[in-house]
């Protein structure tokens, strides 16, 4: 029988990291949010701010993966903060005249610092839970996204409207900078290194990673966090331009608007979450609890972009993109989860690394995309509508890949019989 109860400060650990991956979407949000006057001030067309939010995700996945093999190494309580503090230093060139350029460089080094942020908040976070305990938590750590959003973009806008976007830029340096401050105070590394669940299975020490990069249900949980990413990614990127631009609405009324998406899966997170842990301690399949549960709710949020252009009134088209935005996000608790699941605990760091790498490279090329489309289209609203419905298929493949293939109970017995062959290597 496992051990239910986690360490003394583990939960304390789970909100500070809550309000890491918090600040961590705002500052990928801001620059969404202040579309229309970053573009006016600039002299930005379409293209070129399609540009600025897929310059993002440049070096975004390379640095999720090479911090994914350093944190197997050094304690993650150290990496995580330098990454603060490159988030917040990067916020304060904007907060004077910037031209294209230095914009566009600060983005770069931004998503260098942000790329890791997720997969190593959550190796964090496992090393204060066991498996069976760890889809709650990491629902939270996940949930810092939705709630930073539905909090920060009004606060945010209301900067931008009564001050300036550059100002905006600075309030976010200083949070960072304060974050960083509380973590080398408070934040400890945590002790918990395997679960009954994983002995149980007879989980050998290390895979291959050749094994373990070809295996079904981690393709399969990346399949659907890329088509998830790629709302988000254009969420982040174009929501409040399609609001104004696309719908009519006005600067001033979109603070609530854009946050509604994230809103909405702050629910939807934390319920996911709990109702899949219940599965789970009730004898439910991973596979059902985690991958047809996750995979569905990316195939639905699919769905909903590809009806979105047909619906007949604004608020039907807004409440279709919160939907297909929403929905969708369930998958970065479980994608990451089943990884772990299936994933030995020295080369866990790495791998939830590369499969936030290769989900979030959606980022790279969807913002770009849109506004490629957009500038192409007859109107704006065509090519809102033409991007959306591209994102509506690409989410539809990837949710049904992940609920056909995210299978850990099946890739358990794969790994066994690799473990005489590694008693055998480490007795030669």
């Amino acid at each position: 029988m496992s051990d239910r109860r986690t360490p003394k400060g583990s939960w304390l650990i789970v909100a500070l990291l809550f309000l890491f991956m918090l600040i961590n979407f705002v500052d990928k949000a801001v620059v969404g949010l202040a579309a229309v006057p970053i573009m006016q001030e600039l002299d930005l067309t379409p293209r070129q701010f399609g540009l600025l939010g897929s310059s993002f995700f440049l070096l975004f996945s390379l640095s999720a993966v090479v911090t994914g093999f350093i944190v197997n190494r050094v304690q993650t309580r150290w990496v995580l903060a330098v990454m603060s503090l490159v988030w917040a230093l990067t916020q304060f060139p904007m907060v004077g005249t910037a031209g294209f350029t230095t914009f566009l460089a600060c983005r770069i080094a931004l998503g260098a610092g942000e790329g890791p942020a997720y997969p190593v908040a959550l190796h964090a976070t496992y090393k204060w839970f066991p498996n069976e305990l760890r889809t709650l938590p990491t629902a939270i750590v996940a949930q810092g996204a939705g709630v930073g959003l539905m909090v920060a973009l009004p606060m945010l806008n209301w900067v931008i409207i009564n001050y300036s976007w550059h100002r905006a830029f600075a309030v976010l340096g200083v949070v960072g900078l304060v974050w960083t401050g509380a973590w080398l105070l408070l934040g400890r590394e945590g002790s918990v290194f395997g679960s009954a669940s994983s002995t149980a299975t007879g989980m050998p020490d290390r895979i291959s990673y050749a094994r373990l990069l070809c295996s079904p249900t981690v393709l399969s949980s990346w399949c659907a966090f890329f088509g998830a990413y790629w709302g988000l990614s254009l969420a982040i990127a174009w929501q409040a331009a399609f609001l104004i631009k696309g719908l009519g609405f006005a600067q001033g009324s979109i603070g609530l608007l854009s946050a509604l998406p994230s809103g909405v899966s702050v629910g939807l997170l934390i319920a996911a979450g709990w109702y899949s842990q219940h599965l789970l301690a009730r004898g439910v399949s991973s596979w059902m609890a985690r991958g047809v549960f996750g995979g569905g709710c990316v195939a639905l949020g699919g769905i909903a972009m590809l009806i979105m252009p047909h619906m007949p009134t604004i608020p039907l088209k807004i409440a279709m993109t919160t939907i297909g935005i929403s929905l969708p996000s369930v998958i970065y608790v479980f994608s990451h989860a089943v990884v772990s699941e299936v994933t030995p605990v020295a080369q866990r760091g790495a791998l939830l690394a590369i499969g936030n790498a290769v989900g979030t490279s959606a980022g790279l090329l969807a913002p770009y995309i849109m506004g490629s489309v957009i500038e192409t289209a007859a109107t704006p609203l065509d090519g809102f509508n033409t991007g959306y419905v591209i994102c509506g298929i690409i989410m539809l493949i990837g949710g049904i890949i992940g609920m056909a293939l995210m299978h850990p109970e099946r890739e358990a017995t794969r790994w066994t019989p690799e473990i005489p062959e590694q008693a055998a290597i480490r007795s030669a």
